[in-house]
């Protein structure tokens, strides 16, 4: 969510830095082209503004996500998630002022369900970022009843006081935000606890998932996200699970049973676990497990890694990442190190869970928030413009915030030919976008990162990480050198190991009773199976 970011970088920083897709196809009359095993998904994280604009405009739009596709199966991503698309003030389209409209810098329904289509027909995921918890000024609810007793939506917002002049304040006791562009909006409460919203809801989330309801999934979304998701609504709406996340998301089950619903978890400094056993959901984020890996240290990664996936229940998930839209990015945290990026990536997207990638991650494009005040303009940085190109200026760059704005003038992350675009990196075999393709074949290569069971493997140095996912006979171990030092290592093992087969790495791991020796390079990465 986009306030978290705002409002609590300093906690956020002082935390940030201190699973392989099988598809296969089936044509059936009536039913979806294809299926998938969600449990080998790599998703890709898309700030559409700013990915590809294929119109000139200088806003991403879909039809620019549509084009990159081919893009992104060269990377090897599986499903794409998308911020809001529905109609806002904002330009990240969180709170809206109509649900039922597509951004127009975005495109239209048509090019919407293009974009559905085609990605289906790659046999590709897609996944709808939703927040309807909060609307602005300009929405209907608040336009017609605010001083409207009589209004037909009167209770869909929250009020605080019994005549509906006053609407209640949103996260933080916050009444508005100031946009980027100095466009000030009053934003307020939905009232989830209305029969009225709910059913609103359900309808709304229903045309998503069937445009047409022909009962052909093939133009509808493949799951949602559920941007801060709570029990109790900023403190204000008790008991949501059970009054209306429960009811709406079983309902939207029947319709299609094989959505996937992730949440945000509101304290991100949670598990998420309630959310997977009482909030009706498939997935949340593994936030404590995101700030272990930016942390760099051992005991931080061993702690999380076991109290993650070994407290999720079972048939429910993990979405593993390093950076989303909400934190600043990883490479930032890192200083840029090759080296330490590479490990963000082996980690992100071998440990098991979902793996999630930002957009521009897979480039180590950096970024974080700005210090303008009271504005989203803070989190530009973060959600800055893809660098396609060398010279940052190309056909397709989405800079729309240096369009307008008083601070359309301070957001230059992008440096020319500074080895940071795919146009630098999609050739140079040694890249950190080359090095994506690896970690993300060898994920391809073995389900068992994402269907076996996760274990911390003991060693003897502080500054070695190595652990293995197993199921049967199967096992895949990794070792992580997070020191600038080279380290003579030993992993214990069981004598059911057998002799290791490297995936990748420099060294040639020897057997010793059972114990595994190896050699690591300064900030090496082991990866091998047995």
């Amino acid at each position: 969510m986009k306030i978290k970011a705002v409002l609590f970088i300093g906690l956020l920083c002082a935390l940030i830095f201190t699973d392989a897709i099988i598809v296969y196809s089936k044509q059936r009359v009536g039913k979806p082209a294809v299926e998938f095993r969600s449990k080998e998904e790599i998703i890709y994280h898309i700030f559409e503004r700013s990915f590809y604009d294929s119109n000139g405009d200088m806003h991403g739009d879909l039809n620019g996500i549509r084009q990159k596709l081919d893009y992104l199966q060269k990377l090897g991503v599986t499903a794409i998630l998308l911020t809001p698309l529905y109609e806002s003030v904002f330009y990240h389209n969180y709170f809206a002022s109509d649900f039922k409209k597509i951004d127009p810098k975005y495109g239209t329904m048509h090019d919407y369900l293009a974009l559905i289509k085609e990605l289906h027909r790659r046999g590709m995921k897609f996944y709808m970022d939703m927040e309807t918890q909060y609307v602005t000024e300009d929405h209907i609810w608040w336009k017609d009843g605010v001083n409207n007793l009589n209004s037909s939506y009167s209770n869909y917002i929250l009020y605080e006081d019994k005549v509906h002049t006053t609407p209640s304040s949103i996260i933080f006791n916050l009444r508005g935000l100031l946009g980027y562009d100095s466009v000030y909006r009053k934003i307020t409460t939905v009232n989830l606890h209305s029969p009225q919203v709910l059913e609103y809801n359900y309808k709304l989330f229903k045309f998503w998932v069937d445009p047409n309801n022909d009962g052909n999934f093939d133009d509808g979304v493949d799951g949602f996200r559920l941007d801060h998701m709570m029990n109790n609504l900023d403190g204000k709406l008790p008991g949501l699970f059970g009054v209306f996340w429960n009811p709406l998301l079983s309902r939207l089950r029947q319709v299609n049973p094989k959505l996937s619903i992730v949440a945000e978890q509101a304290q991100w400094g949670s598990f998420g676990i309630d959310y997977l056993k009482d909030g009706g959901v498939d997935r949340v984020f593994a936030f404590r497990l995101a700030f272990a890996i930016r942390s760099f240290k051992k005991d931080q990664l061993i702690a999380a890694a076991d109290s993650t996936f070994l407290a999720t229940p079972p048939k429910k998930q993990q979405v593993v990442f390093i950076e989303n839209h909400d934190t600043p990015r990883f490479s930032y945290g890192v200083k840029s190190n090759a080296d330490k990026l590479k490990i963000g990536a082996a980690l992100n997207l071998l440990l098991g869970g979902v793996p999630s990638i930002y957009y521009g991650q897979e480039l180590g494009m950096s970024g974080t928030n700005a210090a303008l005040g009271n504005t989203d303009a803070n989190d530009i940085p973060n959600r800055s413009a893809f660098e396609w190109y060398k010279s940052d200026k190309g056909k397709g760059m989405a800079y729309w915030y240096k369009i307008k704005g008083p601070w359309k003038d301070k957001f230059n992350n992008d440096v020319p030919i500074d080895g940071i675009s795919l146009e630098e990196e999609q050739n140079q075999p040694n890249s950190l976008w080359n090095f994506y393709r690896k970690m993300i074949s060898i994920r391809k290569a073995n389900p068992v990162i994402s269907e076996g069971t996760y274990k911390t493997l003991q060693n003897d140095q502080d500054q070695v990480f190595t652990f293995m996912r197993y199921q049967g006979n199967k096992r895949l171990m990794v070792a992580i050198n997070l020191s600038d030092q080279p380290i003579e290592d030993a992993i214990t093992l069981d004598r059911k190991g057998g002799i290791p087969k490297v995936l990748y790495g420099v060294s040639q791991p020897r057997l010793i009773a059972n114990l595994i020796a190896i050699h690591l390079p300064a900030y090496g990465i082991e990866v091998w199976e047995m």
